[in-house]
């Protein structure tokens, strides 16, 4: 066997037992975070939340659907039964942003960042929605070299859903 192609095998080798033996992951090799999602958030605040949650929810499957008057009349609604709910606004953001409506997808977004760290609930697993959001608002704006920046910092945190640089209503749900 060449020296190289043993070299490799070897540093997998170790990565994977080492890993799978609970050691801590060198650097570089991190398991994809899992962000907080509407469906995730149900039942962590009180019922007009919930209520408004389940709003959103059904606007994103509607917005999966392909019916997006159908998926903005819920997140509107979500609004008015609970205008603290920043899940309302990231959808909000994401369905704009969806519809090339850059600038209301940048206000959306404002609102919800504003809502999660009013919550105290600002960290990785949102923070991850909003780096995605403003680097793809960055990137319908013409401002490349931001956009790239911060897909790479949201791709980090999650690949999977930030992998094709698009929030899809599913991975949001």
């Amino acid at each position: 066997m060449r020296p190289l192609a043993l070299a490799v095998i070897t540093c997998l080798l170790t990565v994977a037992l080492g890993c799978a033996g609970g050691a801590p992951l060198p650097p570089g090799f991190s398991p994809s975070l899992r962000p907080l999602t509407a469906s995730s958030a149900l039942g962590r605040y009180d019922a007009a939340r919930d209520g408004s949650l389940r709003l959103v929810i059904e606007g994103l499957d509607e917005d999966q659907s392909a019916r997006p008057a159908r998926a903005l009349a819920k997140y509107q609604r979500a609004i008015r039964v609970d205008p603290t709910n920043p899940f309302a606004f990231l959808a909000l953001a994401r369905y704009h942003l969806e519809g090339n409506s850059v600038d209301e997808a940048g206000a959306f977004l404002d609102q919800a960042r504003a809502l999660f760290e009013a919550q105290g609930d600002l960290g990785p697993s949102v923070d991850v929605w909003g780096l995605g959001l403003r680097a793809g608002i960055d990137r319908a704006r013409g401002r490349d070299e931001r956009a790239d920046a911060l897909f790479d910092q949201a791709r980090r945190l999650s690949p999977e859903i930030w992998g094709d640089e698009r929030l899809a209503a599913r991975e949001l749900r």
